[in-house]
């Protein structure tokens, strides 16, 4: 896990077909990953977005 990764534990991912996923962004509170995943959610409706905590390993 990298620097950037331990200091920013919140995830937004997309979700794919094959029960994959890819990590949109990542942010250091909830409340902005929150607040972004309703953004994407109004510009991109037929694609489906979560927030997930990523806690350090």
């Amino acid at each position: 896990m990298t620097y950037f990764e331990q200091l920013h534990p919140w995830c937004i991912i997309r979700t794919l077909p094959n029960k994959e996923f890819i990590v949109v962004a990542r942010f250091r509170r909830q409340d902005e990953a929150s607040a972004y995943l309703q953004v994407l959610k109004r510009k991109l409706n037929n694609v489906t977005f979560a927030v997930k905590f990523n806690p350090q390993t």
